[in-house]
């Protein structure tokens, strides 16, 4: 059977169904994680990271929040990174999965620097959270149209500096690419099938332009990156 990818598909993710068993969404976040390292799926943010605090001075905290941070090998990754280049860094991961949370705090308890809530980013008060670059990696497909726009939305009010969007290209090619590539490489039933459901509720750039003009955002910049990921940026004046 043919898959369309003109438009963005509205199949559901078996990781979102709160009823995945504990062990299966660690195993799949697991291979996630794995292919992310392998494609340098995670390089792509932390490029954007350096970029945005170059002329920041290395005396100054720096305060990162990720959206839909997962088991929190992200801000893991950024904590070692900031460790190794002796900067201050406050790292904040939320996410709305309670089983992928107690992960992130189990794999995480040797970085005091990073902190772990369950929290709705729509309901955090702007007069009560500052942050200076919000990153969001692979979370966004998980949404409709409508909520992606609320939720950009709101990460550019928060942030201070700029809003890191780091997702997946809507592409035939990708898709049967991971196919193959899944076959081999993924263990995890959960991330094969997931995988390729992402794939289909991804992105093409003319979508994330338009989301950019829609919430009223005047410098922001779409850039396509291996392998088969968007960067999207949106930066503060």
């Amino acid at each position: 059977m043919s898959v369309n990818f003109k438009h963005r598909s509205k199949e559901l993710e078996m990781m979102d169904d709160p009823n995945t068993e504990k062990e299966a969404l660690k195993k799949a976040l697991s291979d996630i994680s794995k292919v992310n390292r392998w494609l340098g799926g995670n390089n792509i943010t932390i490029k954007a990271i350096h970029r945005l605090i170059k002329k920041v001075p290395t005396s100054k905290e720096i305060i990162i929040c990720d959206l839909g941070c997962g088991d929190g090998e992200m801000l893991r990754i950024i904590a070692e990174i900031f460790r190794r280049k002796k900067r201050n860094v406050k790292l904040i991961g939320i996410d709305l999965n309670e089983k992928s949370l107690q992960s992130a705090k189990k794999m995480s308890e040797s970085y005091p620097e990073i902190s772990f809530f369950k929290q709705n980013i729509l309901e955090i008060d702007a007069s009560k959270f500052s942050c200076d670059i919000i990153i969001s990696t692979l979370t966004l497909h998980h949404f409709d149209n409508e909520q992606i726009k609320e939720i950009v939305q709101k990460s550019f009010i928060l942030a201070n500096k700029a809003v890191i969007i780091n997702d997946l290209h809507r592409s035939v090619i990708a898709y049967y690419l991971f196919k193959i590539f899944s076959f081999f490489f993924i263990k995890s039933y959960i991330a094969k099938n997931d995988g390729l459901v992402s794939i289909k509720r991804g992105f093409n750039k003319q979508e994330l332009l338009q989301f950019s003009k829609e919430i009223n955002v005047s410098k922001y910049m779409v850039d396509w990156k291996w392998a088969f990921r968007f960067r999207w940026i949106l930066i503060k004046e």
